[in-house]
């Protein structure tokens, strides 16, 4: 699967939240999720944990210079995530983990994550699918950023586990 994003530094949840609301953007739910990622040759590896008995591992491959990132990602659902984190944490060694409170909406075929990073902050991601090419996802991505309106200073080129790793 394919995406286009972008993730920015923003402090005021309140006021990202009114946004998301006066955008029409859906609230899809609020959730708790740990990250653990591990040691790979490249592209990123992480257990997605969202519950005690809910996860899934994804793999992705970014670029990490501009502003406006595409992603090449899989998934695939862990029915143990307990039992996998300690196998692959063996097999590969475990990188870092990212702890987060993510409020998830959803606008057309964009995804908007309101995110609290543990030892980070507060963050806004915003990530289009490719669902009807690649010059959609790239307008529908400056709808979004013209109607957010970030500044470019807070802009992160960054994965949470980079920043978390500095």
């Amino acid at each position: 699967m394919k995406n286009l994003e972008i993730k920015a530094r923003f402090d005021e949840l309140n006021k990202l939240k009114k946004l998301m609301s006066s955008l029409g953007a859906d609230l899809v739910e609020t959730m708790h999720q740990i990250d653990t990622y591990f040691n790979v040759p490249k592209g990123r590896l992480k257990l997605r944990e969202l519950g005690k008995n809910k996860a899934y591992l994804i793999y992705y491959e970014r670029g990490e210079k501009s502003n406006e990132r595409w992603s090449n990602y899989y998934t695939y659902d862990i029915p143990n995530p307990a039992e996998f984190k300690k196998f692959y944490g063996r097999a590969l060694g475990i990188k870092v983990t990212v702890d987060k409170k993510r409020i998830l909406y959803y606008y057309k075929n964009a995804r908007i994550h309101v995110d609290t990073v543990k030892g980070l902050g507060n963050f806004v991601e915003i990530e289009v699918e490719v669902k009807k090419g690649d010059k959609q996802a790239q307008e529908l991505m400056k709808e979004l950023l013209e109607y957010v309106k970030i500044p470019k200073s807070d802009f992160i080129k960054k994965s949470y586990s980079d920043l978390l790793l500095k």
